[in-house]
């Protein structure tokens, strides 16, 4: 009976976690849409107030442990430079989309990885987990689908499917990220990489800045209401990276990938009451599809398509185990296990079968 109460107090505070998780995203995501509805267009000054705060907690922790880095400094700039593009194409997506397109959208990250994966680090997935990322893929057509037709009447400025474009684009940026991330923790610590690419973010987008956005960021009008909302957005950002490792260590990705989907109707709900405006019927046709796929993706996430799928399972175990031989830290346990996380403004998906 004990037990049993532990495990529905740890399912509890799992679900607690899933919900901030989601709420946090759309919070963020929330700041993005209000930020392009008072005409600021900024997206790059956005991504750097989110990395100089994760550097800011994260490049600390590194130093104290007096560690030389165990990957090269050039792939973590790498990496960096890929993401902050993505968070660039992602949040100037809502210059032009709705927040409820642009939430839903970012489910393509799903579709990258698998082929990148496939093909670049020889992954192999089973038929379930193609037919449900296809599904996913159907369902986020639809959405594109109801772009189309529906052009927002409300901001002639709007144009849907440029803003829809805009997020497909960055989701191959967070995949690339995504890959890169997988690679680096299986040889190092979730700190580490964090704290790297945090630093690089902010080099990054200072330059980019200063060469394709100063005119813009001269052009904002500072208030009080502005400046909350950049502090919002860094703030709900750092909150969703920060919870999301603990949500994937206690339940793994399957509740995490559905505990995002809440962020979704979140963003519906924005939509319709604070925003007032009406959302097509095909979005919430599409919402289902989006949520049918990644139930069929996520419950066939550990079963291999083949042999060789097995032997790659094998070989993955081995380094789990040796990685968390070798580790140091409740943070090295998460990232020995392959589970990737996108680090800015998007979904985050563990998509190693």
């Amino acid at each position: 009976m004990e037990i049993k109460t532990k495990d529905a107090r740890g399912l509890l505070l799992v679900l607690f976690l899933g919900q901030l998780v989601a709420f946090s995203l759309a919070a963020g995501n929330f700041a993005s849409s209000l930020v392009a509805n008072l005409g600021v267009n900024a997206p790059l000054t956005q991504s750097f107030f989110v990395y100089l705060l994760l550097a800011l907690v994260y490049v600390p922790i590194l130093f104290h442990r007096r560690q030389k880095p165990r990957i090269p400094w050039y792939w973590y700039l790498a990496m960096a430079f890929i993401d902050v593009q993505g968070n660039y194409l992602f949040v100037e997506a809502y210059q032009y989309s709705s927040i409820t397109s642009i939430t839903l959208l970012d489910c393509w990250t799903v579709l990258w990885v698998i082929i990148l994966t496939w093909y670049v680090l020889g992954t192999r997935y089973s038929f379930w987990q193609f037919l449900g990322a296809g599904t996913c893929v159907a369902g986020l057509c639809l959405v594109l689908i109801s772009d189309a037709k529906s052009p927002d009447v409300q901001d002639p400025s709007k144009i849907p499917l440029l803003g829809d474009a805009l997020v497909i684009a960055g989701t191959i940026c967070y995949a690339l990220t995504n890959i890169g991330q997988e690679y680096c923790v299986k040889k190092n610590d979730r700190v580490e990489l964090v704290a790297m690419l945090a630093l690089f973010g902010v080099l990054v987008t200072a330059v980019q800045i200063f060469i394709f956005e100063r005119k813009n960021l001269e052009a904002v009008v500072w208030s009080p209401t502005m400046i909350s909302l950049f502090t919002g957005y860094a703030a709900a950002t750092f909150m969703f990276y920060t919870i999301t490792p603990l949500v994937l260590k206690m339940s793994g990705s399957t509740l995490f990938n559905l505990s995002l989907l809440t962020s979704d109707m979140w963003a519906v709900a924005i939509r319709v009451f604070l925003y007032q405006q009406q959302v097509n019927w095909l979005y919430y046709l599409a919402f289902a599809v989006v949520a049918i796929g990644l139930i069929i993706y996520s419950l066939n996430e550990n079963s291999p398509g083949d042999g060789a799928a097995e032997s790659t399972e094998a070989v993955a175990q081995y380094e789990i185990l040796h990685s968390e031989d070798n580790s140091k830290g409740s943070g090295s346990n998460l990232d020995s296990q392959g589970r990737s996380l996108h680090l800015l403004g998007g979904s985050t998906y563990k998509l190693s079968p």
